[in-house]
């Protein structure tokens, strides 16, 4: 039998948790000064993840290839910087355009498969990209990275700075902005049938909904949402490596979200922040082996909670829920 959760129609009121969850990261800013730099990764990261959890978690289209619209996004942004236009906002705009038009034109191919099929094209999409932008060193730099990036001031008044300041904030903004985004749209009719797709897409069209129109709507969004990301994470750090198109990257957004929570959107964040942290923390310890540790905290997770962490947090409050409840009575 499902789980009770996805039965259960949204609430778009924001509730004390939620609102203390997003006020954490503007204390974190003047609480722990030193680490913005890597803050401002987490948020991206998180964004990234929470991109793929659009198509994994709510419409079950399974991706090992997101990592395609990541890169694409950060080249976009790093390619405009290189040839003189380092204008932030127009530059992370047309990362997520790029992006969110080859994802529109790769959904015609995702969305007629299957799981098997979905993982092997999208795969198969992300080595292609990956070693396109090797071959084309003399555009994206190859192997040695695409530099040179001179990003201009943010509104024309904020510099991004050595200390992660501007990029840190600009981070929280963007990420804070399209999470509302996807919080409505995961809320709205479309969301509801997104997630009725992936408990029965064969019932559906009894229903009067288009299967194929709105996976590839959502596969777009969730591709411009990651083309976004990537384009984020050129601008703050100035600089693009082969890495954000590689599969390793698509894979550790699948362990993001299984540690994290799919179907839930704020999975996505939890689970990059837990997973950033702890790769920073275990490597510092252990340089060599701290996959190994990695690796182990993932398998705690998926056999003692199954849900990821927030999953296994909704199931400790539910008895009290229920005894709050019954008290009430």
């Amino acid at each position: 039998m499902p789980p009770a959760r996805a039965f259960r129609l949204p609430d778009d009121r924001w509730t004390i948790a939620e609102l203390v969850f997003w006020l954490a990261p503007v204390a974190a800013f003047f609480l722990f000064p030193g680490y913005l730099v890597l803050g401002s990764q987490v948020m991206i990261v998180g964004l990234f993840a929470l991109s793929l959890d659009l198509i994994l978690g709510y419409a079950g289209m399974v991706s090992l290839g997101h990592a395609a619209f990541f890169g694409a996004g950060a080249y976009t942004a790093g390619l405009l910087s290189v040839h003189g236009w380092g204008e932030p906002l127009s530059g992370l705009l047309a990362a997520g355009l790029v992006a969110g038009v080859l994802g529109f034109l790769a959904s015609f191919l995702v969305v007629r498969g299957h799981d098997l099929t979905r993982l092997m094209v999208t795969l198969g999409l992300g080595l292609m990209l990956f070693e396109a932008a090797n071959k084309a060193a003399f555009i994206t730099g190859g192997v040695d990275g695409l530099s040179g990036m001179n990003m201009g001031k943010l509104f024309g008044v904020f510099e991004f700075d050595l200390y992660g300041k501007t990029g840190y904030l600009y981070s929280l903004a963007v990420l804070f902005l399209i999470f509302v985004f996807a919080r409505r749209l995961v809320s709205s009719p479309f969301g509801l049938s997104l997630v009725g797709i992936r408990e029965g897409a064969r019932r559906m069209p009894a229903i009067g909904a288009s299967v194929n129109r709105r996976l590839t709507a959502i596969f777009t969004v969730s591709a411009a949402i990651a083309g976004i990301a990537g384009g984020l994470l050129a601008q703050t750090t100035q600089f693009v490596g082969l890495e954000s198109l590689s599969f390793s990257r698509s894979a550790e957004l699948l362990i993001i979200l299984v540690l994290g929570g799919t179907g839930r959107l704020y999975g996505a964040l939890v689970g990059a922040l837990v997973f950033m942290l702890a790769q920073d923390y275990i490597a510092g310890l252990d340089p060599v082996y701290w996959q190994f540790w990695i690796g182990l905290l993932l398998i705690v997770i998926v056999l003692f909670g199954r849900g990821g962490i927030l999953g296994g947090l909704e199931r400790l409050v539910a008895p009290l829920r229920r005894g709050r409840k019954e008290g009430a009575r």
